[in-house]
Parts: C-alpha cells; structure tokens; sequence
C-alpha cells in the first residue's frame, strides 16, 4: 500500500458523492403534503373489514389473538342476535383491542383468520402521547360503513344468517 492510496479511495469517494449531487434527481417527499407510495407487500395499520351489506366480518373465533406471538390481540366474542345483529355469524366480536405497542407486524393475524376480517393496511401514521392511546379498540378499527343504513347492530328477519362465512358463487383469488 503506497503513500497516495488512502487519497485516491477518499478522491474516489467524493468524486461519487459530486457525481450523485450533480446529475441524479433528488428523492426527498415534502412528508406532510406528499405522501410516499407504499409497496405492494407494506404491512400497515390493522383493519377490521366488512362485508357489502354492511356486517362485520370478525366472527369473534380469537385465532388472530391466538397467532399473534407478541400477544397484542384480545378479542371477546358475544352471540349474535336478530335483534341485534352484527355480524352473520352465530357469534360476534364484543371486544377487540389491539395493543400497537406490542405489535411486530408480521402479519400472523391476518392469515390466522377464516373470514379475512383482519387486514394490515397502507396506513404508517401512527403517533400516541400516551400508553393508553395505543390500543386501539374495534370502533378505531373498523372500516366505516358506506351509509347509515348499514350500520350495526341492526334488526333482521329471523332465520336470514345461517353461516358465519356466506357461500362463495364465483370464488375470486
């Protein structure tokens, strides 16, 4: 190794950072107003879905909690009713918290559940001022509803919802 080495690898070096400064396009997001695209597989914010009608997907079965190998998912199920009904199931989710501290988003809940009712979506703006704010109960969750008419709980006709999960006409992957 010879005396000028060291000044050609640091000459080398500089002359890659002008090179970048000068003639490559910058790749800064003013974040606030500009927010950056997520990538297909990004695992975000939980969900809790709905179908198109309006119920609640979560059937309250706990498997998401179960999977979850940070223990951040208490789910309390209570049974459905017709006159207070909230999801097609025999059964629905009264309690679903989800601590966001805890959590290491891996995406076990999602494949956990049978109804797909569990979502990680594109949503990275988290921020708590307190322990308390992190978890987030199912109202937080829940996806909104397209009109008033859908929401829950709701009075239906006896005998209408059978299965937890409706039968599946034109499976889609």
């Amino acid at each position: 190794m010879g005396v000028f080495d060291p000044i050609i690898e640091l000459s080398k070096g500089l002359g890659e950072t002008l090179r970048s400064f000068l003639f490559e396009k910058t790749v800064t997001y003013q974040y606030p107003e500009e927010k950056r695209p997520v990538r297909p597989r990004f695992r975000g914010r939980h969900v809790l879905k709905r179908y198109e009608n309006g119920l609640e997907k979560c059937i309250g079965c706990s498997l998401c909690a179960a999977a979850c190998p940070a223990d951040a998912i208490f789910v309390e199920s209570s049974e459905n009713t017709d006159e207070k009904r909230f999801s097609p199931g025999e059964r629905y989710a009264s309690t679903y918290e989800i601590n966001m501290l805890r959590c290491i988003y891996c995406g076990f809940c999602e494949d956990a559940c049978p109804t797909e009712a569990i979502v990680l979506g594109d949503n990275y703006e988290l921020s708590f001022t307190d322990r308390r704010q992190a978890i987030y109960p199912k109202e937080m969750l829940l996806e909104a509803v397209p009109t008033v008419e859908m929401t829950t709980p709701r009075k239906v006709e006896p005998g209408v919802f059978k299965r937890s999960v409706p039968e599946m006409h034109d499976p889609r992957d």
